[in-house]
């Protein structure tokens, strides 16, 4: 799985914080290839994420991301919003719905954040990661250093 930058985001490094303050969003493509790259890369290779057929049987509507790929992805939100990954202090968040992720579909997983708190040395976030209308990611937060 590639680091994305700033650019690569379309967002910068934040210098200021405002409480209320709504962020860059940005769009996250995940694909079935994707999901065989990070299976791979972490050793998760339960078959929900790579079988449909396997999916179906279990009660899935298709294929589903890894809730912790999903995660990562608003992970890596986050750290281009602090400038690098050491600046963030807390994430968390509880997987709500699965990202649905069919055959030869790229799927997009919209992520923004907002504000609600800052300090002289910290700035509280509310993430949100919504796919197809969607949201997949509840109480979703994170603590970054100024």
């Amino acid at each position: 799985m590639r680091r994305l930058n700033l650019v690569d985001i379309g967002i910068s490094r934040m210098s200021t914080f405002v409480v209320g303050q709504e962020l860059t969003p940005t769009t996250f493509i995940i694909n079935r290839a994707k999901l065989v790259d990070y299976a791979n890369a972490s050793g998760d290779q339960n078959p929900i994420h790579q079988n449909e057929e396997f999916a179906r049987s279990v009660g899935l509507e298709n294929v589903i991301a890894h809730g912790m790929y999903t995660m990562g992805l608003a992970g890596q939100y986050v750290s281009a919003i602090a400038g690098n990954s050491s600046r963030v202090k807390e994430l968390s968040a509880r997987f709500t719905k699965p990202v649905v992720v069919p055959a030869d579909t790229d799927v997009e997983l919209f992520v923004s954040a907002t504000v609600t708190e800052v300090n002289s040395d910290s700035a509280r976030l509310e993430i949100t990661a919504t796919c197809n209308g969607v949201k997949v990611l509840g109480m979703a937060k994170a603590l970054i250093s100024l």
